[in-house]
């Protein structure tokens, strides 16, 4: 078969939305990359990294005969003043973005296939054995910054990433990572309040604030980490806010990224969530993952964080909660508002 048409399929992936694309032999991932991080014990308890290990590393054991990794970048950033003060990382205010990107992945799939019939593939968002965040440094996107964020010239690091393998060539390949634009910058690296940023794109996920609150779902946040989640109750935007190469960042038209109702409440009424107000509000976003009482228990820790004292009342309520990990959070952080 002859390559296929690097600029047919930059137009298809114009077709259905994508901002980004690059292309990338499909050839194995030095071991270390993920080994040294998940040996170091920086993945915490999300044992899930290491179960396909292999398949992460070399995309032939997800699609035999893979010859090109297709990159895809869809910019997300929303400055929605209804959502300005939001608890919740951009990324998760509108629709969960897994839907979002799978959407636009199948569309491309789906063009991709009437035009080269014979050509298979296997598609990944987010959620399969696929380390995009190389495969998009190595078609070309961008970089791994030191906060771990992948960063694009255009649009910064307010990206979500997506990848298609192919058993094809295409006609011309990127040459590798875009240049390192953090120079001797550290911002990022001052900027975290738990030390989670290790440097050289590692993160330590056990001190991280979004797997602290987000992946975390069944051990209580260390003391040390729930001080500093004033106004943060899903995932964290510190590193992406002081980043200077998102000083100018594109706001994106695609109203599935616009803020949902959710966005536009406060800890307080969060932490205040009640079961009906979960099951209207939360379904169609990615706060499902943290699930109804782990979300409440990060807003709790979170007025406490705060030393929100009109909190208080509220507090007592919930030391009643029949949640334990939601009981727990307020004993706490009603000791704390006392400190």
């Amino acid at each position: 078969m002859t390559s296929l048409p690097t600029a047919h399929l930059l137009q298809l992936s114009q077709e259905v939305g994508f901002d980004l694309v690059g292309f990338a032999r499909a050839e194995p991932i030095p071991p270390q990359t993920l080994l040294g991080w998940l040996e170091s014990g920086c993945a915490a308890d999300m044992d899930w990294m290491s179960t396909r290990a292999a398949e992460r590393l070399d995309v032939s054991l997800l699609l035999p005969g893979a010859k090109t990794v297709i990159a895809f970048a869809t910019n997300y950033y929303r400055d929605d003043p209804r959502a300005a003060d939001s608890p919740i990382a951009r990324y998760a205010r509108g629709r969960d973005y897994h839907s979002t990107l799978r959407d636009k992945l199948k569309a491309y799939r789906k063009r991709f296939s009437e035009a080269y019939p014979g050509v298979k593939h296997y598609g990944s968002v987010d959620s399969g054995p696929l380390m995009e965040k190389v495969w998009a440094a190595r078609a070309g996107l961008g970089y791994v910054g030191k906060n771990g964020c992948f960063i694009t010239e255009p649009y910064g690091s307010w990206v979500l990433l997506s990848a298609l393998i192919l058993d094809a060539e295409v006609e011309a390949y990127a040459g590798g990572p875009a240049e390192d634009r953090c120079g001797h910058c550290r911002k990022c690296l001052m900027s975290c309040p738990t030390g989670a940023l290790l440097g050289q794109g590692r993160v330590n996920a056990r001190a991280c604030l979004s797997y602290q609150t987000i992946e975390n779902r069944h051990a209580e946040v260390p003391e040390s980490f729930r001080v500093e989640m004033d106004n943060l109750i899903f995932g964290c935007d510190i590193c992406q806010d002081v980043c200077p190469l998102n000083r100018h960042p594109v706001f994106t038209p695609n109203e599935r990224f616009a803020p949902r109702a959710v966005a536009e409440l406060g800890v307080m009424e969060l932490a205040a969530l009640t079961p009906e107000e979960y099951e209207r509000l939360i379904p169609g976003t990615a706060l499902g993952r943290a699930r109804y009482d782990g979300l409440r228990r990060n807003a709790v820790y979170a007025l406490g964080a705060a030393k929100q004292a009109e909190a208080r009342s509220l507090l007592v309520k919930l030391c009643e909660d029949p949640s334990e990990q939601v009981r727990h959070a307020a004993e706490w952080a009603l000791r704390h508002l006392d400190a």
